[in-house]
């Protein structure tokens, strides 16, 4: 299957998610899925900096296009990574909202399902194609992982009805996660960029 139609079927199973952990996020008062959300907005955005990319490199020639997106798509990692902990924290120093459990349990789960799904779309040669698969294929490995936590979170509090604050440590966990693969992926396009030789793409 070409990249193309990989990473639109993996965009719409984003944009499938994204409206359920904003909402839920907000009636449930989770940092953990709404930091999710979060999250899925900007690997949306970059999937389709990515088609773009993918179209330009193949009607024009343009392979360092998709290097470019890679580093957008790292760029904005980055900024969830900063920003999500700073209102964790800040919950943390405080006293923590009640969470409504249950629905945060369900959309964890969902999404677990989606982003397993989303990377037996990709395949599992997509770490190693060009610079942008590889950003999307770990975006949306540490998506699945970081989900089960929050569903791990969901299933505390929903059974003691307490320790609403491992909500505000599941969000600057999944940030630390995202963090890690975004600066990786970070220094891999600065060094990509800079011997201005791409990783070799496989669009088989």
């Amino acid at each position: 299957m070409s990249q193309k139609r990989r990473l639109i079927y993996l965009l719409f199973i984003n944009v499938l998610m994204i409206t359920g952990l904003v909402l839920v996020g907000l009636y449930s008062n989770s940092l953990s899925v709404l930091a999710a959300g979060g999250d899925f907005i900007a690997d949306s955005l970059a999937i389709a900096l990515g088609l773009f990319a993918i179209h330009r490199r193949d009607n024009h020639g343009d392979e360092k296009v998709t290097t470019y997106v890679a580093l957008v798509n790292a760029g904005m990692l980055v900024l969830i990574t900063f920003y999500v902990p700073i209102q964790a924290v800040g919950r943390l120093m405080t006293k923590s909202p009640e969470i409504h459990a249950q629905p945060v349990f369900i959309v964890a789960i969902l999404s677990a399902v989606a982003m397993a799904l989303g990377v037996y779309v990709l395949g599992k040669g997509a770490g190693n194609e060009d610079l942008h698969m590889r950003s999307v294929f770990l975006d949306t490995a540490s998506d699945g992982i970081s989900a089960l936590g929050v569903a791990l979170v969901g299933i505390v509090i929903a059974i003691t009805h307490n320790y609403y604050w491992l909500d505000s440590v599941a969000a600057i966990l999944i940030s630390l996660i995202i963090g890690y693969g975004a600066i990786k992926l970070l220094f891999d396009v600065v060094k990509s960029i800079r011997t201005g030789q791409p990783m070799q793409t496989d669009d088989d």
